[in-house]
């Protein structure tokens, strides 16, 4: 469920049309619902409820401060992939306990920042990361607590650019492993093992990979216990998806999800910590795009929009899809025309959708993205020097922006021209 709904024949964000948003702050932009971000956090706080948890929302779903800041009040912790992450958390009031340190690649400089200012934890995902991380902890003086990504080799039928829980992915050591690099972890000094973590992909649709990879979890949290391990946190990772297409299957309901945890690990008495990302920002967002020109080619018709694939990656990266709809409702019965539906970037790429069939819409009028709260903002680029695009977040009947186009002469004035030249 969201909060973009048609009334009187406009699509609202809440309760502001977004044709007003349109007038204040030009085309494209993203637009996000602060009532659906916090619907869905609370389905998964929620579903826990009776369980030692904590919700760490995946702020590389979508890390505008604002978002972080609302979703922060509730009670939401943060996991952080980069030094970058960690500071933006830390900017938008979240405290360094409520912060897990996850990413394969962290350097000695990242986990500094991250014992300076405090952390709840820090994922490590390999043995030379490990011993990096109790160099920079012992020469600092203090101990950190850790858990240990293990990868879990399970399928999690996802794109294979968003899978991580097989044995050809970067991330974890293979759960094989697992006995000898905890018995290391334990000996290294600055180091403090708490927990054990594991996360199989993004945008999963089926139940069965989770509860294959949990199962495998519960049985290594008996087996590290009685090798002498104080296993008391599980990081169970996110992933669950998204219904992109509504005329698909939806995937499974946050609510189930949470059963499956109470059951497969649900007994051992650890803490649960969960990272959902998509299912928290996803649907709570539209990208509002207007249309330039409507082209006739050779064998089909081209709606060309003034959005490309740099202010929304996903359909060129990974050939994902998001409805695309007109702002202002069709009219009953109208006849629906395919589109081929495409931005201004001098790429082929550039292309949202093949041969959609959608309502007609003519130039100048508005179009929204569905399902682009996550992944869209936080993924996009300058690419033929186009202004990264408005952010604006709306409660109820008010809107405010909370990243501004850049002008033109700011974003060409942060180049540096050589005295030479």
């Amino acid at each position: 469920m969201d909060h973009f709904l048609y009334r009187d024949g406009v699509l609202h964000a809440e309760d502001v049309a977004l044709p007003e948003i349109a007038a204040a702050v030009g085309t494209p932009f993203y637009v996000y619902s602060t009532a659906t971000l916090e619907r869905h956090f609370k389905l998964f706080d929620d579903g826990l409820a009776g369980l030692d948890h904590l919700i760490c929302y995946a702020m590389k779903a979508n890390s505008n401060q604002a978002v972080l800041k609302t979703l922060a009040a509730l009670g939401a912790g943060m996991d952080v992939v980069s030094g970058g992450e960690y500071l933006r958390a830390r900017a938008a009031g979240v405290p360094g306990e409520r912060i897990v340190f996850s990413g394969v690649g962290k350097t000695r400089a990242e986990m500094r920042l991250a014992l300076e200012g405090g952390v709840r934890q820090v994922n490590l995902e390999s043995e030379p990361e490990m011993l990096a991380l109790s160099e920079v902890a012992a020469g600092m003086g203090v101990v950190v607590p850790v858990s240990v990504r293990v990868n879990p080799d399970v399928d999690a039928k996802t794109h294979e650019k968003i899978a991580t829980g097989k044995a050809e992915n970067k991330f974890g050591i293979p759960i094989s492993r697992a006995s000898d690099v905890y018995a290391q972890a334990a000996r290294l000094p600055g180091l403090k093992v708490v927990g054990i973590d594991v996360h199989i992909g993004s945008q999963l649709t089926d139940l069965a990979p989770y509860e294959q990879a949990f199962l495998l979890v519960a049985a290594l949290t008996e087996r590290l216990r009685a090798e002498g391990h104080d296993i008391r946190r599980l990081d169970l990772g996110g992933g669950l998806g998204i219904p992109y297409e509504r005329s698909n299957q939806a995937p499974p309901l946050p609510t189930e999800y949470c059963d499956l945890i109470r059951r497969t690990v649900g007994h051992l008495g650890c803490e649960i910590e969960l990272e959902p990302g998509r299912l928290i920002a996803g649907n709570a967002g539209l990208m509002v795009s207007s249309v330039i020109y409507l082209k006739s080619g050779e064998d089909r018709d081209f709606l060309i929009l003034d959005s490309a694939m740099n202010d929304l990656i996903r359909p060129s990266m990974y050939a994902s899809f998001h409805e695309i709809v007109p702002v202002a409702e069709p009219a009953p019965g109208i006849e629906p025309r395919r589109y081929d539906v495409v931005g201004p970037v001098c790429e082929s790429g550039d292309t949202f959708a093949r041969q959609r069939l959608m309502s007609p819409v003519q130039a100048g009028d508005l179009v929204a993205f569905r399902s682009a709260g996550a992944y869209g903002a936080v993924m996009s680029s300058e690419y033929n020097t186009r202004a990264l695009i408005p952010e604006v977040l709306v409660k109820e009947d008010q809107f405010a922006v909370i990243r501004a186009r850049p002008t033109f002469d700011e974003i060409i004035n942060r180049d540096i021209i050589p005295e030479w030249l």
